[in-house]
């Protein structure tokens, strides 16, 4: 692969600036800058590039890990037992560059990064739970995906893949009661050592099951009086081993599971996975198939955000708008289960395309539904958004700016709520969004009311795309023709040959066999930017599947929102976020 003009500059910028360092610069699929650095200088080089580059980096977008142990094609790489990986955005400049540290061992360490990038904690944490990479100056803290019983690391290639690799679980009276007192919260294990013996101080245990948390999550508050002192945020309890699922399943049966992640998301989320995998394969998707693709996206944008809107005002205590907009989802779920055979969890895009051309009627349906949710949404904001009782409990409380939101890795709505006016689908088009019309609502006191308020916009926004594919919408093939589009077209002569019925059998089944290489292309999904980072090692399944999901950030940043503040405050920070825990905790 050719080295692109971007490329060339920051890698050339670094080698200047580290002579003394043998950097390795890796081709990849998505032409994003690739560098190889050493382990003991990786810190010094990610701090060079966030404040000290030509074109500084300020946000860490992703950081993971690969056990390459079992991986063959690795040429031009340096030799690695597991290599963590660091993904650094730039908004200003419209660019990205990733960062390798090769580590040797069975449990290899390197120095934390949390001193530059404070959102570092919790996706290093990750790395250590899942790989058994540490992190030397990172503070100890409970596992933060799996139980605290777990014994190994999951995403270690040597770690059972399926429930029938493992024996029956048994949980005796006695093993019940030692787990449950490993879930105790102990404020010494989270540095909370100084509250411990505070007279003044009650920690308080909000969830894992609160109706407020919108999911399974453990928020522990310590309370002085009314006064949030401290806020922990424990989660994992949605953990559904999806990355480890993706790397067992083909690259086609993982569609589905997809879904699963950002669950009010639909098709929003095959459509991250599918882009990543594309390029992979180098499928070029028919004109056809990206509007379509487009329009199902947004039906389920304005679904999610309908959600969101009906939720966060029952949060605050007003009951109607949920019901008002529950109502309305159903209508959407309507339109999407004539089209797609589904309502929330469809799996309906496909590598190369869509799994079928539209149904006749689809216009009709759509361009009611259209016409139907347009004057409905004035309506909703009268009533959530002109409450005085939402302007008292929103605005003002759980504020963020836009340097602060940079800091640790926010994106989507509630980055634009700080005043960013950064949308991937403009930024950075794909599937054809290009060509279609549509504003980037914006806010400037980034707190809990502009959040709120941005997405209301935004589905005034999504609507007017799906009209102009409506009146957009071209002919042609829903699906590539091309080998690696999976399931194949059936061509003339499939079902009367026993050729191809055999070869259209095995693409069916089997799925392709994507090349070797790596790539990650994010989408701005209903919650933030969403992007799957793909390993291929030349077979029929991701050698690594890494799922970079908005909600994980989103979460991080909520001590911060939170602290200082009261228990109602935290109630509406946390519906104002718009995070699912299973796009958590995967």
């Amino acid at each position: 692969m050719p080295v692109t003009q971007q490329t060339a500059g920051v890698t050339s910028e670094l080698a200047a600036r580290f002579a003394d360092l043998e950097l390795v610069v890796q081709p990849t699929a998505d032409e994003i800058p690739t560098v190889w650095v050493p382990a003991e200088r990786a810190r010094e080089v990610i701090g060079h590039l966030k404040s000290e580059a030509a074109e500084t980096y300020p946000m860490l977008y992703d950081l993971t890990a690969i056990d390459e142990r079992t991986r063959r094609h690795r040429e031009g790489q340096p030799a690695s037992d597991f290599t963590v990986v660091y993904h650094l955005l730039s908004f200003e400049h419209n660019c990205d560059v990733r960062l390798k540290v090769a580590l040797q061992g069975e449990m290899p360490t390197l120095p934390t990064i949390t001193g530059v990038f404070p959102a570092a904690e919790w996706y290093e944490r990750e790395v250590w739970d899942m790989f058994g990479v540490g992190f030397d100056g990172l503070p100890q803290r409970p596992r933060i995906l799996m139980p605290p019983w777990w014994e190994g690391h999951p995403l270690r290639k040597e770690s059972a893949g399926r429930a029938t690799e493992i024996g029956h679980l048994q949980m005796s009276p006695e093993r019940a009661e030692q787990w449950q007192e490993m879930l105790a919260f102990r404020p010494q294990e989270w540095g909370l050592e100084e509250l411990a013996d505070d007279p003044e101080i009650m920690f308080l245990n909000v969830g894992p099951q609160h109706g407020g948390t919108h999911g399974v999550v453990h928020i522990v508050v310590a309370l002085r009086d009314e006064e949030i002192v401290r806020c922990v945020v424990d989660i994992g309890y949605h953990h559904r081993a999806a990355e480890k699922m993706g790397e067992r399943q083909t690259w086609h049966t993982f569609i589905p599971y997809t879904d699963r992640i950002d669950y009010l998301g639909g098709v929003v989320n095959n459509l991250a996975y599918l882009m990543s995998a594309e390029r992979l394969a180098g499928l070029e998707v028919p004109e056809r198939a990206q509007v379509i693709r487009v329009m199902l996206s947004e039906l389920y944008r304005v679904n999610s955000h309908l959600l969101f809107y009906g939720t966060f005002a029952q949060d605050i205590g007003a009951l109607s708008p949920v019901f008002y907009m529950f109502s309305d989802r159903e209508r959407i779920h309507d339109v999407t289960t004539a089209i797609t055979g589904a309502r929330m969890h469809p799996g309906w895009f496909r590598l190369g395309g869509v799994a079928e051309d539209l149904p006749e009627g689809w216009e009709t349906l759509v361009r009611d539904l259209v016409a139907y949710l347009t004057p409905r949404l004035d309506d909703y904001d009268a009533l959530v958004l002109g409450s005085r009782i939402t302007k008292a409990r929103a605005k003002g409380v759980g504020r963020l700016n836009t340097a602060e939101s940079i800091e640790w890795g926010i994106t989507g709505p509630n980055l634009r709520a700080c005043g960013l006016e950064w949308d991937f689908r403009k930024k950075r088009p794909y599937s054809g969004y290009e060509r279609f019309e549509f504003e980037v609502p914006t806010a400037t006191g980034g707190d809990c009311y502009d959040r709120v308020w941005v997405r209301s916009q935004e589905i005034r926004q999504s609507l007017r795309i799906i009209t102009q594919c409506l009146d957009q919408m071209p002919g042609g093939d829903y699906k590539s023709r091309q080998p690696l589009a999976t399931p194949p077209l059936k061509e003339p002569g499939t079902m009367h040959h026993i050729e191809t019925l055999i070869d259209h059998f095995l693409g069916v089944s089997w799925g392709p066999i994507i090349p070797p290489g790596e790539a990650c292309l994010g989408i701005e999904a209903t919650k933030g930017n969403n992007g799957y980072y793909l390993v291929s090692d030349g077979t029929e399944s991701a050698y690594r599947n890494r799922i970079r999901s908005p909600s994980f950030p989103h979460l991080q940043v909520l001590p911060l929102l939170a602290e200082r503040l009261e228990i109602p405050d935290l109630i509406t920070i946390l519906g104002s976020i718009d995070f699912v825990m299973a796009d958590v905790d995967r």
